[in-house]
């Protein structure tokens, strides 16, 4: 074990510069603890890759120092990669009721429901993880029990404030508790690792009792169905909605699996105790158009979501078409537009209405604190070190310039940095080894590995697969099978073209190049990748099948 073994330190593998896949690691006296460990998207920069989750090689390596890993709230990109990467840490996982509910659930999906020991802790809660003495703060955010994590250490007080932001009427769950972040900055804190979301926007995020309003006012107005898109876990939201259908004369229909699991966590942790059961996606289409409003996943645009086989005209329950509309309560993550847009022209194309947060501002508001809020923030705390996180370059830069108006040390890192907090002068240390892995079925492969690097050559530049027979002097038998799917039409001329020049380029070899196979093979690549490239400039993967008769 190299690393220091008498200092504080914060060191993230994921969700610092980027925005998702937040993984963090808080060091102390040799001793390590994860907070959060969530997923990402692939999104336009990764069209081969779905969902991806941190790389936790690091971490694994040291698991044996590893006292917990705790989950400050339950979003997908703070909790959605434990059922990928729990088999390599394998400690113990704390979070509130909510948090532990929801991945309770991912869990036994996952068949890891008896081997992860879960410690459900209670919100405002505190719990030893030696040698950190932790308590959870209550925050406002776009899901219930959100947590800021206090961690006290032999160097002083660490603040990890998750997601949050000031919202006077959260209407789930209660305010963030600000007398205790006051009392926090008298006791004195060394260091405050902070959300930068929003740090680009000027004001306050928005109440999501602005939210509830103005989802009432516009789902009243509407005709014919009613379909609205949000986070599966903004159980506010969800309230919301159901309200307002209420209020308009609907019922209401729950479409996707992740909302049906996160609604149900809800119901268990004591929440939605005043809405009616939601009706199953088979019962929705019984209902006269106007009397129904369905909640649906897939606000970002997910191939597999229930938003985006509905809007493809796939989904096996329900269609929209003419006179319906469908609500946006939710905003792009950037990396999604494209998918979102696709999703949003083809329910444009079926003859629905489409309101987006752009048209009607107030159908969403965000988890995440702006600019007002984060100077309120820092003048209740008062850190003499800040460190932004979560998020793009951009917003951790903005996020410093701020926190240094207001008097705090500030360092700037990101993924793999190592930042040693105390003792001494807040630094940049060293690195630890980051990278990014694609959930791929039951697998884990590494995103810049020759896996996904063919996979995303053949998605660019398309495959070609052939079968050549040849004696054992070499000589061409028959005439070769060349397929180019993606690439040519099989009923056209250009795969025959393929294999006949294939054939006179094999022939024409030196008679002692085509006696060994691999050499044969490829030369045969390399024509078949030429020829290709005169036609289309393509450079396409060739894979060819040689039989030696």
């Amino acid at each position: 074990m190299t690393d220091a073994q008498h200092d504080l330190a914060f060191i993230p593998l994921g969700g610092t510069g980027v925005i998702g896949m937040n993984l963090n690691v808080y060091r102390c006296n040799g001793a390590l603890l994860a907070v959060d460990c969530g997923l990402g998207f692939g999104g336009a920069e990764n069209p081969e890759v779905e969902v991806m989750v941190p790389d936790p090689a690091w971490l694994a390596q040291r698991r044996g120092h590893l006292v917990g890993l705790v989950i400050t709230h339950a979003h997908e990109d703070h909790v959605g990669a434990v059922p990928y990467l729990w088999p390599s840490l394998r400690c113990p996982v704390y979070g509130t009721p909510f948090a532990i509910s929801v991945l309770r659930r991912k869990l036994a999906e996952a068949g890891l429901a008896q081997e992860v020991p879960l410690h459900s802790i209670p919100p405002g809660g505190a719990f030893s993880l030696p040698p950190f003495e932790c308590r959870f703060l209550r925050v406002a955010h776009s899901i219930p029990e959100a947590q800021a994590l206090v961690l006290r250490t032999p160097y002083g007080i660490v603040l990890h404030t998750g997601d949050w932001k000031l919202d006077p009427e959260p209407l789930i769950g209660p305010p963030t508790d600000e007398a205790a972040f006051a009392a926090l900055g008298e006791e004195g804190v060394l260091a405050m690792i902070c959300d930068s979301t929003n740090a680009l926007e000027e004001g306050r995020a928005g109440s999501e009792a602005l939210a509830r309003e103005t989802l009432a006012r516009v789902i009243a107005e509407q005709k014919g169905r009613v379909a609205v898109t949000l986070f599966a876990t903004n159980i506010a939201r969800v309230e919301s909605v159901a309200l307002a259908a209420r209020a308009a004369g609907r019922k209401v229909a729950l479409f996707g699996r992740s909302l049906r699991n996160a609604v149900a966590s809800a119901r268990e942790c004591g929440y939605l105790s005043g809405i009616e059961e939601f009706l199953a996606e088979e019962e929705a289409s019984y209902l006269a158009d106007h009397e129904l409003c369905l909640i649906c996943t897939g606000s970002q645009g997910e191939e597999r979501s229930a938003m985006s086989r509905i809007a493809f005209d796939e989904h096996p329950h329900i269609s929209l078409g003419e006179g319906d509309t469908v609500i946006f309560s939710a905003r792009m993550i950037p990396g999604n537009e494209r998918a979102v847009l696709r999703m949003q022209d083809e329910l444009v194309r079926a003859g629905c209405k489409v309101i987006t947060p752009d048209d009607v501002p107030g159908i969403h508001v965000s988890g995440h604190p702006a600019k007002e809020e984060l100077r309120r923030l820092y003048s209740l705390v008062r850190p003499r070190i800040a460190i932004p996180t979560h998020g793009e370059w951009r917003h951790l830069s903005e996020h410093a310039a701020l926190a240094e108006e207001l008097g705090a040390d500030t360092v700037l890192c990101e993924d793999g940095d190592i930042v040693r907090l105390a003792p001494g002068h807040a630094d940049v240390v060293g690195s630890a080894v980051v990278g990014r892995l694609a959930v791929d079925g039951p697998r884990l492969l590494p995103l810049e590995g020759d896996v996904l690097g063919a996979r995303k050559r053949m998605l660019y530049n398309g495959v070609v697969v052939a079968s050549l027979a040849v004696d054992r002097s070499g000589r061409v038998l028959g005439q070769p099978q060349v397929a180019a799917p993606g690439l040519f039409d099989p009923a056209g001329d250009e795969p025959e073209q393929l294999a006949g020049e294939l054939a006179r380029v094999v022939q024409a070899l030196p008679p002692a190049l085509k006696l060994e196979d691999e050499p044969l093979r490829e030369a045969a690549r390399a024509a078949l990748r030429k020829a290709v490239g005169r036609r289309l400039k393509k450079r396409p993967n060739v894979e060819v099948h040689l039989l030696r008769v």
